[in-house]
Order: C-alpha cells, then structure tokens, then sequence
C-alpha cells in the first residue's frame, strides 16, 4: 500500500478501498487512527498518580481560571492551559455571528438532525467500541449521554459561548480532557484491541465527528426543511472548526473548510469497517432515549416518537447504513413528510427569521444541567459501573 505507518488491522480492506479515490486523505486518516491528543494526554500521564479529587480541582481551576488554586498545580498542566487560553490566529469570533443567529431560528430542525442524523453516523465509526466499552451510555443513565450532547451544541452556539470565558468553551474542554482520561484509563483495558482498532478516541475518530457534527448538521438540517445561506453554513463550518481545535484535533487533520470536511467525511467513512454490535447498540440507545430527553412518559406515545425518529433517521443515513444499524422500518417515508408538513405550518404561523424565546426553553429542557453536568469529576476506572460519579 505504499504506507510508511502501522495499519490497525480492522481497517486494512477499507484503507485500500480509500486509496484508490483519495491516497493522501486515506494515508492522513490511517495514520491518525493510531494517534490520540499530542498536547494533553503526555500531561494527564504524568498527572497519573495524583489523588482523584487534586485532579478535579486543578481541571476545574484550569478551566475556570481559579488563579489562587491553579498556582498551585502541576508546572505540565498550567503550561497546556496556557497555550489553549488563547486562539489561534485564524480564529474570528465575529465570524461566528451568522452561525448563533442561524442555529436559534432553526433549532427544532437543527436538534432533530442532530439527534437522528449527526449523532447516529458520529457513531458508527469504530468510536463506538470505545463508548461501549466504558458502559457510560448503556448501562448509566439512558438519557444523559444525550443530554449532555444537547447541552454542549447549545452552548457553543450561544452568542459568545467560545470566548474564553464562555460556556461553550469550557464544556468543550471538559469533553477533551474526558477524553484524554477515558484513553489514559483505557491504556491497559482488556477489552481494548491496540493492534486492530488503534488508539482509543482517536484523532483521526475525534477529526471525523467535527465534520459529522459541522458539515453534515447542515446537510441533515437542511433535509429536514432548514434553508441557510452561504454566510450561515460557512460561519458554523468557521466555528466548528475551532470547536475541533479546541477538543484537540491536531491541525494535520483539522478541516480547513466545507469542500475539506466533506472530503474527510467520505473518505474516512470508506476507511472504517462495517458497522459492529457497538454501533448498533450505541445507535439504538441514542434513538430510544430521545421520549426520555423529550419528557414523554406514556409507553404508547414513546413508541410513536421513536417510530417518527427511525423513519426520519432511515431517510437521513440511507436504507444501507440504517439497515446495518438493525433500525426497525417502522418508520415508514411518510413519517418524514408528516415531519416536513408540520415544519413548513409551523414556519408560516411564526415570524420568519426571528429568534424565539421558546426556542430556548425547549433546549433548556433538553439539555444536561445538574450537579454532574456542572462539574469538572473525572472518571477513575474505564467501566463506568466501578468509576465514581462523574
């Protein structure tokens, strides 16, 4: 094949499937298939040995800028803070305007396509092994890994919330370092094959999701019944972009724009095997928890709802991924239509273009806020069954 790299066996068919569109875009996700976060997994090893709760804290100082408790940590962790206070130069904020204003017109759409779209194709990457493995999203609480997802696209779509002080940056570091401990705590795991899956939470997985999470929010939404204009889809592209960064996708793999993350996307997708049980038992539960998020409690009601979310799903990812995914065909094309029709009344009834304050009541009720959600607690065991509460 011409690589100078080690090839995790479970992606040597799909590598060379790649190959053949794309050499250099398939060599630059293989290669990242082995590598994890440069900058902060060396801090969190040396970091190993710290008690559980000096860790929350100084994460928490770091995060928060506590100046009088981040004096005293580590000489490692202060210096990764210090070169992540601030941006990149290719970051402006500004830019981001268009994104906010477009992501609160559109919100109902946007959470539909992220929930039934995004977030289903994010996992049907090898990602999904190691999710599954932790146990954090099928067997803890079935709605807190959505929640929790809700709460983060909210939050960097606030207006100013990927300042440094803003609420979408800290959630988005906190993912990153959850990350970062999950692949530290995975290091020596059982269940964790190196030689054939690569590094857990890769960059080359996390690289993936930002152009899932970007790039294809946009095209679902858009299928949906969203329309954007350039200024829009380039601003969240723009602003996704640095989301990525900051959740430590090394530049090498970063997407540059939307032609970039688009070539990423099919790309990498053809590097990854099929679907496995992981997927699929990731897929399901992300589905079957959104009556939970929604607060629907009566059975009958629930299985409508998630009959709407399959059908509106099948037609977002395509029969075939949606059919190795074990996605029942209850939800039937008319489904989405049905969804469609009721979008377009709704657009008609309400004034086009305006941000709603009911827009953003629905995502509070959506979103994961509690004592948890609003912590900086780390996991100290790779199954979350044995970790404590985090």
């Amino acid at each position: 094949m011409g690589s100078t790299f080690t090839v995790p066996s479970a992606y040597v068919h799909g590598y060379e499937q790649a190959r053949g569109q794309d050499p250099d875009t398939a060599d630059k996700y293989i290669r990242h298939t082995t590598l994890g976060d440069a900058e902060l997994d060396p801090v969190m090893e040396e970091l190993a040995s710290m008690p559980i709760q000096d860790l929350h804290r100084f994460i928490g100082a770091g995060i928060e800028q506590e100046e009088e408790v981040f004096r005293s940590a580590p000489e490692a962790l202060r210096n990764f803070f210090d070169n992540v206070n601030s941006p990149p130069p290719w970051v402006e904020f500004e830019a981001f305007e268009p994104a906010v204003r477009a992501f609160y017109i559109h919100v109902t759409n946007m959470l539909v396509a992220f929930v039934t779209g995004t977030l289903i194709e994010g996992f049907t990457t090898l990602i999904s092994k190691s999710f599954n493995i932790t146990g954090r999203v099928v067997y803890g609480p079935g709605d807190r890994r959505l929640r929790q997802n809700n709460r983060h696209l909210m939050e960097i779509f606030f207006p100013g919330g990927m300042l440094r002080d803003g609420d979408g940056w800290k959630t988005t570091m906190r993912v990153r370092v959850v990350h970062a401990r999950v692949r530290q705590l995975m290091r020596d795991c059982k269940d964790w094959d190196t030689e054939a899956w690569g590094t857990p939470l890769s960059a080359a997985h996390i690289g993936f999701a930002s152009v899932v999470f970007s790039m294809r929010l946009l095209q679902h939404s858009m299928k949906v019944g969203s329309k954007f204009t350039a200024e829009e889809k380039e601003s969240v592209m723009r602003l996704w972009r640095y989301v990525a960064y900051l959740m430590g996708v090394p530049e090498t793999i970063l997407f540059t724009d939307h032609d970039d993350a688009q070539q990423l996307f099919k790309i990498g997708f053809m590097c990854e095997p099929p679907p496995s049980l992981d997927s699929v038992i990731m897929a399901n539960s992300l589905i079957n928890a959104i009556p939970v998020v929604a607060g629907i409690e009566n059975q009958k009601e629930q299985t409508v709802v998630k009959n709407l979310a399959y059908g509106i799903s099948r037609v977002l990812i395509g029969n075939k991924l949606a059919g190795q995914l074990q996605f029942p065909r209850k939800g039937k094309l008319n489904t989405f239509v049905k969804w469609r029709t009721l979008q377009a009344i709704e657009r008609m009834r309400k004034q086009k273009g305006s941000v709603r304050s009911e827009n953003f009541v629905q995502l509070l009720k959506i979103a994961q806020y509690d004592e948890i959600g609003n912590s900086y607690k780390l996991p100290d065991h790779v199954y979350s069954s044995k970790s404590i509460d985090w």
